[in-house]
């Protein structure tokens, strides 16, 4: 029986992770990383530190998560940026999408940001196409993020498999 629930903990909580890799594309409101993560956290937690090694991989998936998170920020604003957009117009985009996510979820975060991009910059320069030039490179960058964060999902997923597997590797060595 104690077998059953070796196998059982290990693959449902790789389902939870893999919820949270498809929710970063298709339910946006969901923090998929933090979801990868805490299903990690809770494997641990459960008693599955055993080794410098698990601990490791633990804090690299922590690292992974909070990058992640921030990446989008970064990717938005730099894309924004070599177009020209002010600080100060990018600064009161993120705002408005910090906003918006909670105004509007799912899509009023990007949507509240770009179109305070969009209104800043058009104040900013009385230029409508300027506006939009730097909106549009926003949101190319808010695509590049989603692939940045898919990308750490994965990773992230990935060291909870190796995870698992030198837990199985150790569980048989015993």
């Amino acid at each position: 029986m104690e077998t059953i629930g070796q196998i059982a903990l290990p693959l449902a909580l790789l389902a939870v992770m893999l919820f949270g890799l498809v929710s970063l594309v298709f339910l946006p409101i969901l923090p998929g990383l933090v979801i990868i993560w805490a299903a990690a956290l809770g494997y641990g937690v459960l008693g599955h530190f055993s080794s410098p090694a698990t601990i490791i991989l633990m804090v690299v998936i922590t690292l992974l998560m909070v990058a992640g998170s921030l990446i989008d920020n970064f990717f938005m604003g730099a894309s924004a940026r070599k177009t020209g957009a002010s600080w100060v117009s990018i600064t009161a985009s993120l705002l408005a999408g910090v906003a918006g996510s909670f105004i509007w979820p799912p899509l009023g975060g990007i949507l509240f940001s770009l179109v305070a991009l969009f209104a800043a910059e058009f104040l900013r320069l009385r230029s409508w196409r300027k506006a939009l030039t730097s909106t549009r490179s926003m949101a190319i960058g808010c695509g590049w993020a989603v692939v940045a964060r898919l990308i750490g999902g994965l990773v992230m997923i990935g060291l909870y498999v190796a995870w698992v597997l030198i837990e199985g590797f150790s569980f048989i060595a015993r």
